[in-house]
């Protein structure tokens, strides 16, 4: 090697794919890991779902409940769980709350469309549901492509039904209807982001009326005899329900090689299981370590399940209740890593990308020391010090990093949860996914990057 390439290589930065900087066992790991990761996408498509999942094998590996007035030692773990949407995943550590807890915070909502209060409505012979958009989406994504409808619905009596259809093999699936290319002339004036309209994302359910009898909104009706039939409920029962419609589609290897998983969902669920799969696969921490898999993050963390609420906080102070301790004490020593997504780079729509300070696929786990938009509008913005432990952390066990902003400075922007923990007086950073085609209703990402993240969570807890 020439001087010049020593000193290149000494002092330079240059983020490497991270299959030359790993070996192969640790590839053929990090497909194992996914191959998990696949399935949790398959069965988690909402925050409901997500929640039960993680739950259900949290008790299996030894969770309790956890009870606020209760002390706990070293090594037992406990999980809260916040209306069905949200769950709190903990291992008590060897060291006094007063030195802190380590906290990785994901989000498990994701964008999609939800059905109105009062939905279902009959136009010349076709039944369709009414929705709302729920977050941050590209509305044309949305049409023309198989759809699935999950949720619950809380009938008059108060009885909950949980609904999920159109993901099983031989199930019907639902679908928005387009305009034809050759009838499209008037849509085609419009812009890209109007090119569907809020109003046109109407789901298709049904198109036969009920037997052969005449009559107006005879479909419609088919279409509740079905839904009684099924499930026992009433048109008003739609009053009282929460129902998504997300896409029908599984999560799938992407390339010849096999080296990207496509799929709806990844943000923010790529982050969530590796933090899961940590919290899981730690044993009698220093340091008590809290998994937070929240919801509403794509709206703005807004509600009593996001952490714009003090859920979180209320179970520290807990915590630190139980063992005599001022619960502000806890905050002010703990630690976080916001675990959230950033943008993958793109090279067909490089013009949004700064290339220096974006993230690529399989260049494994990034750290983003600020989101915001436009001025670092709306951010924590890590301190230097915390960034460079965070750093060295990372270098010292080997996990392949890199740093990343969203997008160019006045070309938009985004938001996490980490402004929101950081409000508690806890020191955090974004470490997440690169995704490509954020928000989509299948977006992709790199096997390599995740299981770089699963390796972030469980030094992080560990340390």
């Amino acid at each position: 090697m020439s001087t010049v390439d020593k000193l290149k290589n000494e002092l330079c930065y240059k983020p490497k794919h991270a299959s030359n900087v790993i070996d192969a066992s640790e590839v053929m790991k990090a497909d194992e890991f996914c191959e998990g990761y696949k399935k949790f996408l398959d069965n988690a498509k909402t925050e409901r779902e997500a929640t039960a999942i993680i739950c259900e094998e949290a008790i299996k590996r030894g969770y309790v409940e956890f009870e606020p007035d209760k002390k706990y030692e070293a090594g037992q773990k406990v999980y809260f769980v916040n209306r069905g949407k949200a769950i709190i995943l903990a291992v008590i550590g060897k060291k006094s709350l007063t030195e802190g807890v380590k906290i990785a915070a994901a989000h498990i909502d994701s964008p999609r469309l939800d059905l109105k209060p009062n939905p279902l409505y009959e136009s010349d012979e076709l039944a369709l549901f009414k929705t709302h958009y729920y977050g941050g989406i590209k509305k044309y994504q949305w049409v023309a492509i198989p759809l699935a409808i999950h949720g619950v619905v809380i009938k008059a009596d108060g009885t909950k039904v949980t609904v999920k259809i159109g993901e099983d093999e031989g199930e019907p699936k639902f679908v928005i209807s387009d305009i034809l290319p050759h009838l499209g002339a008037e849509q085609g004036k419009r812009t890209l982001s109007e090119g569907i309209s809020g109003e046109e994302l109407n789901v298709i359910v049904g198109s036969r009326p009920f037997k052969n009898d005449e009559g107006s909104e005879l479909v419609k009706l088919n279409i509740l005899n079905i839904l009684y039939e099924k499930y026992g409920i009433k048109e008003a029962d739609f009053l009282s329900a929460e129902l998504e419609v997300v896409p029908a589609f599984k999560a799938d290897d992407i390339g010849f090689d096999r080296g990207l998983i496509g799929s709806y969902g990844h943000d923010d669920r790529v982050c969530a299981y590796p933090a899961a799969m940590a919290a899981f696969d730690i044993e009698n921490p220093d340091y008590t370590v809290l998994t937070v898999l929240t919801d509403k993050e794509e709206t703005g963390s807004d509600g009593n399940t996001g952490l714009q609420s003090s859920y979180l906080k209320y179970f520290i102070f807990d915590l630190a209740k139980a063992n005599g301790i001022e619960g502000y004490r806890v905050l002010s020593k703990s630690e976080c890593l916001s675990a959230d997504v950033n943008s993958a780079y793109d090279p067909t729509f490089n013009s949004v990308f700064e290339k220096n300070n974006t993230s690529y696929l399989n260049k494994g786990v990034v750290i983003t020391k600020y989101t915001g938009a436009r001025g670092k509008g709306g951010t924590s913005d890590a301190s230097a010090e915390y960034m460079g432990k965070i750093r060295k952390m990372l270098d010292e066990d080997g996990v392949v990093w890199q740093i990343g902003e969203l997008g160019k400075v006045d070309a938009g922007g985004g938001g996490t949860v980490a402004k929101y923990i950081a409000n508690l007086d806890i020191d955090v950073v974004d470490l997440g996914v690169p995704v490509l085609s954020m928000h989509a209703p299948y977006e992709v990402v790199s096997k390599l990057d995740v299981y770089m993240a699963y390796r972030a969570f469980y030094k992080f807890f560990k340390q």
